[in-house]
C-alpha cells in the first residue's frame, strides 16, 4: 500500500517537477528531531510487522551523531509503548581497527549506551565488527560477517549516515560498487572529522572494518540521514550529481528502494530549496525575491542595479518580472533592503532616524549581553562588533556559557603550574604548587589518549581558559565585573560527549538575564549543528527567554536577540539583517583579542576539518562577506560581521 509521499510522487505532476534534479527520493523535515522520529517510526513498524509474521526484523545500524535521536525514539517506543526487540537482529556498519570494546571510542560501547542497554534485544542477535582481531583473522571474519547477513535473509532496513567525503559506513572515495565487508584505510578528511572525539587526529585509528557498498546495496530498504549545513554540499552531490566512485553515497541512486531523509539545513543546497525558480514557477515573497536577485547578481557577475529583464527571463524568473513589472523595480527594492542592513552602529545610532536601520536609536546607551558558548567565541565571531559597542558607550557584558576546559592541551597545564611554582615566594604555598605540579606531571605521563582528566586538572584547564577570556575582555575595554563565567553544568563531563541540558542550566541563565535586563542579546546562532555545544547553548538561551515571556516580564519587551555565526561558517547575505562594517584598524584589534586566547593559538584541540587558526578563518570569512556586498554593488568595506535577528 502506497504511503502519502509515494502517492504524491506518482500522481502529482508538480511534485515530480519540483524534484526533477533529484535522482533518489528525498524527504525534508523542519529539523532533525522530526526527521529522527520519522525514521524511528519506520523501523518500529517493520519490527511490528515482522513480529506478527513470526520473522526476524534485520537492521543495519550506524553510529555517529546522526542516529542518536533515532535511537532515543526507539528506546522511548520500547519503554513507554511496549515495542519489543526480541525478534530483532542487528548488523552494525563498521568499527575502528584496532579497537577494544570497552574503549570510550568503541562503537560497541556507543551502541550499548545509546540503544542496546535500554531495550530487550538478545545479545546473540547483536553483530558489530570486531576490532580486537589480529590482522590475519580479519579477512576470514569479514567473510563470516557477510555469510551471517545472507543466512538470515538479508538486511530489511539499512540506516546510514554520510561523511563529508560522501562515504557511507567507512567506504571511502574510490570504493567499488561491488565491495563487501573488509578492512580499509581511512581518508584524511574522515580522520580530521573524528579528531575531536579522539582528542587529536594523531589518536584516530588509521583503519576500520566496514560493510562494503555492495553489502549496503543488498538491503531491501535504505534510509540515509543527514543533519546540518555541514552536510549540505555532499547531499547535493549525492542526490543530484552523477554516480561516481569518488562519492560512494551516489551509488544509492541505483537502489530501487532508497530514501534520503534530511533536515532543512542539510537540504539547503538542493535545487528545489536553494533555487526553486529553476524547477518550477514560484510563489514569490519578499524573502525569496531578495534571495533570487542576489543569486542572479552572482550568476551574471553584475551588480544588482545593472540586472535587466533579459537576465531575469534567462534564469527562470520571467514570472517574477511579469508579477512585479520590471527589473529596475526589483533591483532597487532589493538594493535598498541590503543597504538598510549595513550599520556602523550595532547598538543603534542615538538621536537618528532609525526607520531604515536594523537597530533602534533608543534607549542609549543600551545594556548589551553577549553570550559566548566557549571562552573565545565572542571575539572570534563578533570581536569587531563587540569593540564597536564598547567604543560607542554601551554597557557591554559577556557571558561565557561553558568553561571550555576539554580544549586545553596537557602541556599548557604543566606550563602554568611550573610558572606558579617558580613565581610563588611563600614556602608553604610554593611547596603545595610543586606538589600539584609533580602529581599532574605524573598523571599526564601515564595518561593514554582519551583518558578522562580528574576534576582538579579539569579545574586548572578551566582556569586557563578563564584567564585568557579575562585578558581578551580587558583588551576589548570590558570591565571585569561585566564578564560572567556561567560554567553551565551540562558541559562539565570531562569528555566530548555532554549531558542533556537541564532546568539548572536554564536557571543559571535566567538569573543573569534578570540581573542585567539587556536591551540587546547576542548569541551564537549555529542552528544547523544538531549536537554541538553551540546549539545546546543557544537552546538554553531560547528556553530561558521563552520562560521569561511566559512570565510576562516587562523588561524583555524591549529586547532584541541577534544571532552571530561561529568559527565555521557565515550567514548567507540574503539572510543577514544587520551587517557591521569592520575597518583595517578594528580588524587588527579583533585579531589581537583572539590572540589573547593562547591555549587555542597555533593549534586548537578541536580544529574541525579546517586546520587554519581561528583568527585566519574569521578574517577570511569577514573579508568574503565584505567582498560579496561589494560585488552586489554596495559600498566596499575591509570586512563585515553579519547578524540575523531571532524573532520569538
Amino acid at each position: 500500500m502506497l504511503d502519502q509521499a509515494a502517492k504524491e510522487k506518482v500522481y502529482d505532476p508538480a511534485y515530480s517537477e519540483s524534484r526533477k534534479f533529484e535522482k533518489v527520493h528525498t524527504r525534508i523535515y523542519e529539523d532533525s528531531n522530526k526527521a529522527s522520529y520519522y525514521l524511528a517510526k519506520r523501523i518500529a513498524l517493520l519490527i511490528q510487522e515482522k513480529t506478527k509474521k513470526g520473522q526476524p526484523a534485520v537492521l543495519g545500524l550506524p553510529t555517529g551523531s546522526s542516529p542518536i535521536k533515532v535511537y532515543e525514539n526507539l528506546v522511548h517506543f520500547h519503554k513507554d509503548q511496549g515495542l519489543s526487540f526480541r525478534n530483532v537482529v542487528t548488523f552494525n556498519l563498521d568499527e575502528y581497527y584496532p579497537m577494544v570494546p570497552d574503549s570510550i571510542h568503541s562503537y560497541v560501547r556507543f551502541m550499548n549506551e545509546h540503544l542496546f542497554d535500554h531495550i530487550d534485544i538478545a545479545r546473540e542477535s547483536i553483530h558489530i565488527p570486531d576490532g580486537t582481531l589480529t590482522k590475519e583473522q580479519v579477512q576470514k571474519y569479514c567473510r563470516t560477517y557477510e555469510q551471517k547477513i545472507e543466512k538470515i535473509g538479508g538486511i530489511d532496513i539499512q540506516l546510514l549516515g554520510i561523511g563529508r567525503t560522501g562515504h557511507v559506513g567507512f567506504n571511502e572515495p574510490g570504493s567499488s560498487i561491488n565491495s563487501r565487508t573488509r578492512l580499509i584505510r581511512l581518508d584524511k578528511v574522515t580522520i580530521l572529522d573524528a579528531a575531536s572525539d579522539f582528542f587529536g587526529e594523531e589518536n584516530v585509528p588509521a583503519r576500520a572494518i566496514t560493510m562494503g557498498v555492495g553489502t549496503i546495496l543488498s538491503a531491501k530498504k535504505i534510509y540515509l540521514m543527514a543533519w546540518g549545513e555541514g552536510k549540505a554540499a555532499i547531499i547535493k552531490q549525492t542526490v543530484e550529481g552523477p554516480v561516481t566512485e569518488s562519492i560512494p553515497a551516489t551509488f544509492l541512486q541505483q537502489h530501487s528502494n532508497c530514501e534520503i531523509v534530511l533536515d532543512q539545513a542539510a537540504a539547503s543546497q538542493l535545487t528545489r530549496v536553494d533555487t526553486p525558480w529553476l524547477v518550477s514557477e514560484c510563489s514569490w515573497n519578499e524573502k525569496l525575491i531578495k534571495k533570487a536577485t542576489i543569486w542572479l547578481s552572482g550568476k551574471t557577475n553584475k551588480a544588482i542595479l545593472k540586472l535587466t529583464n533579459e537576465d531575469y527571463n534567462e534564469y527562470g524568473m520571467g514570472n517574477l518580472i511579469a508579477e512585479i513589472g520590471s527589473a529596475e523595480e526589483i533591483n532597487l527594492k532589493v538594493f535598498n533592503q541590503l543597504q538598510s542592513t549595513i550599520s556602523g552602529w550595532p547598538g543603534g545610532k542615538p538621536k537618528a532616524d532609525d526607520s531604515q536601520r536594523p537597530e533602534r536609536a533608543s534607549p542609549y546607551p543600551k545594556r548589551v549581553l553577549i553570550f559566548s558558548p566557549h571562552p573565545d567565541d565572542d571575539v572570534i565571531s563578533m570581536g569587531g562588533t563587540l569593540m564597536r559597542l564598547v567604543d560607542q558607550g554601551h554597557d557591554v557584558h559577556v557571558a561565557y556559557q561553558t568553561s571550555g576546559n576539554i580544549a586545553v592541551f596537557d602541556d599548557d597545564v604543566l606550563r602554568f603550574l611550573d610558572f606558579a611554582h617558580e613565581a610563588i615566594q611563600h614556602d608553604e604555598a610554593k611547596s603545595e604548587a610543586k606538589k600539584l605540579f609533580e602529581e599532574t606531571q605524573f598523571f599526564i605521563g601515564q595518561k593514554h589518549a582519551g583518558d578522562l582528566d580528574p576534576p582538579k586538572i579539569l579545574e586548572l584547564k578551566g582556569l586557563i581558559r578563564k584567564g585568557e577570556a579575562l585578558s581578551a575582555g580587558r583588551y576589548c575595554g570590558i570591565d571585569e565585573k561585566n564578564m560572567h563565567f556561567l560554567n553551565l553544568p551540562f558541559y562539565e563531563t570531562g569528555t566530548v560527549k555532554k549531558k542533556p541540558f537541564s532546568q539548572l542550566d536554564i536557571d543559571i541563565t535566567l538569573k543573569l538575564l534578570n540581573e542585567i535586563k539587556p536591551h540587546q542579546i547576542f548569541a551564537a546562532g549555529d542552528l544547523s549543528d544538531p549536537h554541538g555545544t553551540h546549539r545546546v547553548c543557544l537552546q538554553i538561551i531560547i528556553n530561558s527567554v521563552e520562560q521569561l515571556i511566559s512570565e510576562n516580564i516587562d523588561w524583555l519587551k524591549d529586547t532584541y536577540l541577534w544571532l552571530y555565526r561561529g568559527a565555521w561558517q557565515e550567514w548567507d547575505i540574503a539572510d543577514m539583517e544587520m551587517a557591521v562594517p569592520i575597518g583595517p584598524k578594528d580588524m587588527k584589534r579583533k585579531r589581537n583579542a583572539i590572540f589573547r586566547h593562547q591555549s587555542q593559538k597555533d593549534k586548537a584541540m578541536f580544529p574541525g576539518a579546517d586546520e587554519r587558526e581561528f583568527w585566519q578563518r574569521a578574517e577570511q570569512r569577514n573579508r568574503e562577506t565584505a567582498n560579496k556586498y561589494d560585488q552586489l554593488g554596495l559600498a566596499e568595506y575591509e570586512a563585515v560581521e553579519g547578524f540575523v535577528r531571532y524573532h520569538f
